[in-house]
């Protein structure tokens, strides 16, 4: 099972579902890209995964065309602020879904507030994901 999680920045929430996604079930081949990948993956993603047990440290954004020749069960895109548009992917894909999150990387404030964003965003991603998985992938 072959699944591709997209978004712009590749840098928060995709990086997130991937996490969740191979710790729920390390058979999966789980990959995350972005249209327009940042530099590294948050800081603050980092930490707040951390807190779950699950490490993003050696996690990297990648661009989608790395991708594109690759057949995938699911992509899955996750970006869902009105100022980005979804990527489209054009490789061969057996389903097509939208999970959509608010961007964390765009939270203002201290350094509290911007923690808390991370990790309201963070736990929709788990419940969804989870969700995703018991009901797609778990019992097929």
């Amino acid at each position: 099972m072959k699944i591709l999680i997209l978004c712009t920045g590749n840098t928060c929430r995709s990086q997130m579902a991937e996490g969740f996604l191979k710790a729920m079930d390390p058979t999966l081949e789980v990959f995350s890209a972005g249209t327009e990948p940042g530099e590294r993956v948050h800081p603050v993603a980092i930490e707040v995964m951390e807190e779950k047990g699950i490490d993003l440290n050696s996690g990297h954004p990648k661009p989608v065309e790395n991708f594109i020749n690759t057949p995938f069960d699911y992509v899955i895109t996750v970006c869902d602020g009105a100022k980005e548009a979804c990527p489209v992917f054009t490789g061969k894909v057996r389903h097509r879904l939208h999970i959509g999150f608010d961007d964390p990387a765009e939270a203002i404030g201290s350094v509290a507030e911007i923690k808390a964003v991370f990790t309201r965003v963070r736990n929709e991603v788990e419940r969804d994901f989870t969700k995703f998985y018991k009901e797609q992938i778990q019992n097929k």
